[in-house]
């Protein structure tokens, strides 16, 4: 099984998730780094675990403050060989190239940021194997297209199913609902963000067939330590 950690940024400073409300985040305090630098961060999350894939989440860009970016390279020369999945709010296929620019970048869009299908379908064909699609919930609620959750075929390869009032909760992922775009995946690898907060919970969502998971409070907290994650990705 994947794990995969978070790097939240806002304002050029690594934040601390709190149940999806952006306007709570403040620059995070974490053993795992002196400080609030995202390259800092980058730097404990090695120590921790050599993982092979980041999620950087750029908020900036995501909130139409304008995007970071520095932080690819940065964190990229810290943690080198690492996929950097990077979701800044991309809106545009010309948004995209910017991101995709870089050679370690994955593009991540979130159904969030996209307004019709067509524009996810125009953003999709620049780089169909850079390219993830971030299904994004809040409060029960779709966020993006409806076109875009009804309709498995719109589907890339890898899928993020995103409950953002559940990310940094401490309240478990919706299983339910990573269930059934399970289900409908058809194959793709589905990955879930939000509310993962032990190793139970990750053996929970591999014996519903996810592929992976996005972390930040539990690795922060300790709660999934170094060894939960070699037993975890040996799997």
């Amino acid at each position: 099984m994947d794990v995969i950690p978070v790097i939240d940024v806002a304002h050029g400073q690594a934040v601390r998730a709190v149940k999806g409300d952006r306007s709570a985040y403040r620059p995070i305090e974490t053993p795992l780094s002196a400080s609030a630098d995202p390259a800092d961060l980058a730097r404990g999350l090695a120590r921790l675990f050599p993982f092979r894939t980041l999620y950087l989440a750029d908020l900036d860009g995501i909130e139409g403050r304008g995007r970071n970016k520095h932080l690819v390279p940065a964190i990229s020369q810290v943690l080198p060989g690492v996929e950097i999945w990077v979701d800044a709010g991309t809106d545009s296929r010309g948004a995209s190239r910017a991101v995709l620019a870089a050679p370690v970048a994955t593009l991540v869009v979130g159904s969030e940021s996209v307004e019709t299908e067509r524009v996810w379908t125009d953003i999709a064909a620049e780089a169909p194997g850079r390219t993830i699609l971030s299904l994004d919930f809040r409060h029960d609620a779709f966020m993006g297209p409806d076109m875009l959750l009804a309709d498995a075929s719109l589907w890339p390869s890898r899928v993020i199913v995103m409950t953002l009032d559940q990310v940094g909760a401490n309240a478990g992922p919706d299983f339910k609902r990573l269930e059934d775009i399970v289900s409908r995946a058809a194959g793709r690898s589905v990955y879930a963000a939000g509310g993962v907060r032990n190793r139970a919970d990750l053996n929970a969502l591999q014996k519903i067939g996810v592929k992976g998971a996005l972390i930040a409070s539990a690795l922060h907290s300790g709660k999934i330590t170094a060894g939960d994650l070699k037993e975890v990705a040996g799997r």
